[in-house]
């Protein structure tokens, strides 16, 4: 009884709803237990939200490899391989998910395979250098990633059965926020010892906590209190997977939301190019391991919560707004670049450009996460998810070659591609319908 009133206290302050009596959207039988399901549900995402931070192929991973010795063909697949294949499996997977009705499971394995990754991981860092760790670290970074994509898959399921509309924007925000405070604290750490930033027993420390996280997230999730679900709609993965493309063209909001997601994308692509340009035009210090760590943990300690809960009434609007944002940013530094490079240098632009990336590549995360869920019902929640991360998955596989384009014109020429998709994510945006605030 104590513990289902401290679940009601925190749910009604974090999710602003005080008699617990927003439901939505939901299952009848699943009202009462919202609470719990929102508070462990947090917990769950705050932990992997962290690890996020902790394991980043975009800058840790990648800092790890060349302080050990890895040759840089490895660096340069760490993010494709992380990113592309956490999407592009998801639409075989939900084909298995639809036939079960309690879907939390499937995320609680993806959480587990995730930290038995890292552990794997942790165990090559701890033995080996040079090539051979390239190729472990890549091996396992391939099954913490497909695992990842059961946890994308199903979580969006879960949530869509278990949290009401009009809350889900402040789930995600909340979380975000809460791990953004926790890895502003790593990153204090870090920087306050600069001595260590290379050395193997960092990037040991940060695997371990990997591991520890998603194994706490994988208990937590464990325990939402999830009704089943429809079992309809299963069938030969193969066949039902590609019958399953045919929704971008037959339900024209979701494929015109699947083309926004692709558009928005210039948001996440435009951080490791404005770190590039910092990197290659101003002072490396700037841009070490704690102080990159320190700009992504602000920007989602200050902004999770504001873009979640305006999510929560016009997701679509986050999603312009976050693009504005981004392509605001990329136009401020190309502006530095060709008229002031000297002050790409100084902590205030290299800091200030980071941060800002950073919050806006958090609200268009938190907008089109909160805006899938809304759009979709108990019945294709899962299928929509699939669809859309796939089509993901290809469009991140084909960023490879803004490499090509960098390395032939420069890296400004990729951020002026960037800027156009970037507009283009806006336009789309807003012409997208509101389903959030109803």
């Amino acid at each position: 009884m104590a513990d289902k009133q401290l679940m009601n206290r925190v749910y009604g302050y974090l999710a602003e709803d005080e008699d617990a009596r927003v439901c939505k959207d939901i299952p009848e039988n699943a009202c009462n237990e919202q609470p719990r399901s929102f508070v462990l549900m947090l917990i769950s995402l705050m932990l992997t939200k962290l690890g996020d931070s902790l394991v980043s192929a975009r800058l840790v991973l990648a800092w790890m490899l060349s302080a050990l010795g890895a040759p840089p063909v490895f660096i340069s697949a760490l993010v494709p391989i992380r990113e592309s294949l956490a999407l592009l499996p998801q639409l075989f997977v939900a084909q298995k998910l639809r036939e079960q009705p309690v879907r939390k499971w499937f995320w609680v394995a993806g959480s587990v395979g995730q930290a038995v990754s890292l552990a794997l991981m942790l165990v090559a860092v701890a033995t080996l250098d040079g090539t051979a760790l390239g190729w472990t670290v890549i091996l396992f970074l391939i099954t913490f990633s497909l695992s990842r994509g059961v946890c994308s898959v199903a979580n969006k399921d879960v949530t869509g059965k278990t949290v009401s509309k009009t809350r889900r924007g402040r789930l995600s925000g909340v979380a975000a926020s809460a791990a953004g405070l926790l890895t502003l604290v790593t990153a204090l750490v870090i920087v306050m010892f600069p001595d260590v930033e290379g050395q193997r027993s960092l990037f040991l420390v940060l695997l371990g906590g990997g591991v520890l996280l998603w194994t706490c997230a994988a208990i937590t999730y464990a325990g939402i209190p999830e009704v089943a679900g429809a079992t309809e709609g299963g069938g030969n993965a193969i066949s039902e997977a590609l019958k399953s493309l045919s929704l971008l063209w037959r339900n024209a909001l979701f494929g015109h939301f699947v083309l926004t997601r692709a558009l928005l994308v210039a948001a996440a692509f435009a951080i490791p190019y404005i770190v590039v340009l910092i990197q290659r035009e101003g002072d490396a210090g700037y841009t070490s391991l704690g102080s990159l760590l320190l700009a992504s943990g602000l920007a989602g300690l200050l902004a999770g919560r504001f873009w979640g809960r305006w999510s929560d009434s016009a997701s679509h609007h986050v999603m312009a707004a976050a693009s504005v944002m981004s392509t605001l940013v990329m136009l401020i530094a190309l502006a530095i670049y060709y008229w002031f490079p000297q002050a790409l240098s100084s902590i205030w632009a290299a800091g200030g450009l980071m941060f800002l990336s950073a919050v806006a590549h958090h609200g268009a995360r938190v907008g089109r996460k909160t805006y899938l869920v809304d759009m979709a019902n108990q019945d294709n929640r899962a299928q929509l998810t699939a669809v859309s991360n796939t089509v993901m998955g290809v469009i991140l596989l084909a960023g490879i070659l803004l490499g090509w384009l960098d390395a032939s014109y420069g890296v400004a020429a990729v951020l002026w591609l960037l800027v156009g998709i970037g507009l283009l994510a806006t336009l789309s945006s807003l012409s997208l319908k509101n389903v959030s605030g109803n």
